[in-house]
C-alpha cells in the first residue's frame, strides 16, 4: 500500500510539531554530514527551534564558516555594486557630452545667421565678436596660403629659367662646334666649304663643255 503523502503545512498540534522538528533536525544533520564526507564539502547548519533553543552542525570550524561566509558576501556585493557604479558613471558622461554637443549645434546655427529670435543685444554683440574674430582668423589663413602658392609658383619660374638657360648654352655649344667642324681642312689641305665650292664650278665648267660640243655637231651659233 502506497505510502501518504504529508501535506506541508504548519502543524497545529504542539507535541506533534515537537516530534516532527527532532526527527527532521536529526535527518537534516544527518544529510549535511553525508554531503560533507561525500563531496567534500564545507559544511554549517544552524536551527534554531520555536523556543529558540539552538541546534547546530558544521564540518569544521563553524567560526571559520561564518566569517568565509561573510567575507565572500561583502565580495559578491561589491561586484554587483560596480557595474551599476560604472553605469551611472557612463549615463553622466554620457548626458554631458549630449548637452555640450546641443549647445555646439545652438551656437553653429546662430554663426549661420539662425534662430536669434530669442538673443538679447548683449547675445548679439558676443556673437558678432566670435565672427569678427573668426573672419579675421579666416582672412589671415587665406593670406598666409595665397603666400605660400606665390612663392611656389616663383620657384616653378626660376627653375625654368635655369632649364631654359642650360638649354641655351647647350644650343649654342652645339653650334659652335659645327662652325668648327666645317673650317677644319680636308686631306688636300682645301676646308670642306672650298671643296664643295670647287666642285660645284667644275661641274658648272663641265655643263658648258658639253653644250659647246652639241652645238657645234649640229652647226648652231655657240653662245658662249
Amino acid at each position: 500500500m502506497a505510502r501518504e503523502r504529508i501535506q506541508i503545512k504548519k502543524i497545529d498540534n504542539t507535541t506533534a510539531r515537537q516530534v516532527t522538528f527532532s526527527k527532521r533536525r536529526r535527518g537534516l544533520f544527518k544529510k549535511a554530514e553525508e554531503l560533507s564526507i561525500l563531496c567534500d564539502a564545507e559544511v554549517a547548519l544552524i536551527v534554531f527551534s520555536t523556543t529558540g533553543k539552538l541546534f547546530q552542525y558544521s564540518s569544521s570550524c563553524m567560526n571559520d564558516i561564518i566569517e568565509k561566509h561573510r567575507t565572500q558576501s561583502k565580495n559578491l556585493q561589491k561586484s554587483s555594486d560596480q557595474p551599476s557604479f560604472d553605469l551611472n558613471i557612463e549615463n553622466d558622461k554620457y548626458v554631458n557630452l549630449s548637452k555640450q554637443v546641443e549647445e555646439a549645434s545652438v551656437i553653429l546655427r546662430q554663426m549661420r545667421g539662425e534662430e536669434l529670435d530669442g538673443l538679447t543685444v548683449e547675445d548679439l554683440q558676443r556673437l558678432e565678436k566670435n565672427l569678427e574674430s573668426g573672419l579675421s582668423r579666416v582672412l589671415d589663413r587665406k593670406g598666409n596660403v595665397l603666400m605660400d602658392q606665390i612663392n611656389d609658383l616663383r620657384r616653378k619660374g626660376a627653375e625654368l629659367m635655369e632649364e631654359n638657360t642650360k638649354l641655351r648654352d647647350k644650343i649654342s655649344v652645339a653650334g659652335k662646334q659645327i662652325a668648327y667642324d666645317d673650317a677644319i681642312p680636308g686631306e688636300d689641305g682645301h676646308s670642306a666649304e672650298s671643296v664643295m665650292t670647287a666642285s660645284h664650278s667644275a661641274g658648272t665648267s663641265q655643263d658648258c663643255d658639253d653644250s659647246s660640243d652639241t652645238s657645234l655637231k649640229l652647226g648652231l651659233p655657240w653662245n658662249h
